[in-house]
């Protein structure tokens, strides 16, 4: 693999204003999985509805981390070479179209999960194959980025893309909200839907795949496919284990040519887990641990979600005077602390408090990660830099769910779950300490 590899054709061009807007559009729809069914409705119902009468001494909280750690793992086995395999047989896009309506699929049949103990096996199955599933999506998805952006825009258009995530998951928490979950007693919602068998949230579940697939279709009809390169020699036919041995020998070169990406790499990958560990269990310990109900849980849902965007965009200016690093380590600091606060506080009014405040700095941390790395890339190196970020994202996901569920458990509490994200939290920022800050221009 040489260093100084010319971009294929379709990278770099000016794009239309509805190309970037059809690209938009997906992230808007995948909160759709992100917001309500990862996040706020859907693993909340799998363990204060559906395990809530689990026999045994493990906890539905415990069962949904090693779930989603087991899921982390598979995701770190499969998505190193899924951006490289797709890219070179140049199929990013049918990539994109299979991964994302696979995922719709699993969405969909979590309608048939209903609020028993029985039917928790298969919510997290389906839990666990949605997330490998989307994430793997994600890939081609954020490989489209320079296909829709020029070296002028990039910002402003990735920008973009995660402002849509955020308001698509507040538009869609809403909706779900007042029209299935508000209320109390038998029926919910302005729809009126009965809570036998837990009908409102599976219902919840059918809107979340029809969200996400209509809003995903215009990417694939306005953004075109990508001729296949060579920008990668022997990776279009590598079969899947030749893929990690290219996958290797791109590393190799990685290391040669600067050592300072592969430690960033390393380093955001750990701090990123443990960002990604605060959206997963947020909910979950708001139900669960400072008794916020299961309804109003989407209200707070909401709520993070603003302040994260609101967070990302101050910090940007921040990003600009100071350097990402500091950005990031003070973000990081900030969440550790706060997480720690929360460990001995309770009631709903501490965790509204310190809750968002701890989502106050998820957004500057995410949106200074990608600028760093951005500020270190070489001239033509960015689609292989940034698929290499979301590689090693993606290689130590099992991380925070596994030391979620395993603090969990330790500690026959859910609380003591908090302790395993900032555990990962600390340890993304102690690697980062060591990686020398991008150079002032």
């Amino acid at each position: 693999m040489s260093t100084d590899v010319r971009p294929p054709a379709g990278i770099g061009e000016a794009a239309t204003r509805r190309q970037v807007v059809a690209w938009g559009l997906w992230d808007w729809g995948s909160a759709a999985f992100n917001a309500v069914i990862l996040t706020f409705v859907f693993s909340v119902y799998l363990t204060d509805a559906v395990g809530e009468d689990l026999p045994g001494s493990i906890s539905a909280s415990t069962w949904l981390g090693w779930s989603l750690g087991i899921a982390g793992f598979l995701i770190a086995v499969l998505a190193p070479v899924t951006g490289q395999r797709f890219d070179a047989a140049g199929r990013r896009k049918w990539a994109l179209g299979v991964l994302t309506f696979a995922t719709v699929g699993c969405m969909a049949a979590m309608f048939f999960v209903r609020d028993s103990y029985q039917y928790l096996w298969l919510g997290l199955v389906l839990l666990a194959a949605g997330s490998v599933i989307f994430e793997l999506a994600g890939v081609p998805y954020n490989a489209m980025l320079r296909q829709v952006s020029t070296p002028s825009n990039i910002g402003r258009v990735s920008g973009f893309g995660w402002a849509m995530g955020y308001f698509g998951g507040i538009v869609l928490l809403l909706l779900c909200y007042f029209g299935f979950i508000a209320g109390d007693g038998d029926t919910r919602g302005f729809l009126g839907l009965t809570t036998d068998g837990g009908l409102n949230i599976r219902m919840v579940a059918l809107l979340a795949a029809v969200w996400f697939a209509v809003f995903a279709i215009p990417v694939l009809v306005k953004v075109p496919e990508l001729p296949r390169t060579h920008a990668d020699p022997g990776a279009d036919k590598a079969g899947f284990v030749e893929s990690y041995r290219v996958l290797w020998r791109d590393l190799r070169d990685l290391w040669s040519a600067d050592r300072r990406t592969v430690y960033f790499l390393v380093a955001s990958a750990l701090f990123r887990d443990g960002l990604a560990g605060v959206f997963t269990f947020g909910a979950v310990l708001a139900v669960n641990v400072y008794g916020i109900s299961a309804g109003d849980v989407l209200l707070f849902g909401v709520a993070a979600n603003v302040v994260s965007a609101l967070g990302a965009l101050t910090a940007g200016r921040f990003d600009d005077r100071i350097g990402p690093k500091t950005v990031i380590m003070t973000s990081l600091i900030a969440m550790i602390v706060v997480g720690i606060v929360l460990i001995g506080v309770s009631g709903p009014a501490m965790f509204w408090i310190f809750g968002l405040l701890l989502c106050l700095f998820v957004g500057p941390a995410q949106s200074s990660a990608r600028t760093f790395l951005a500020r270190i890339t070489p001239p033509g190196r960015e689609g292989q830099m940034f698929g290499l970020y979301a590689t090693t994202g993606r290689a130590v996901s099992f991380l925070s769910p596994t030391l979620f569920g395993l603090f969990a458990w330790w500690f026959a509490a859910d609380r003591a779950g908090i302790l395993g994200l900032v555990i990962v939290l600390a340890i993304g920022l102690a690697a980062l300490t060591v990686v020398k800050a991008p150079e002032r221009d």
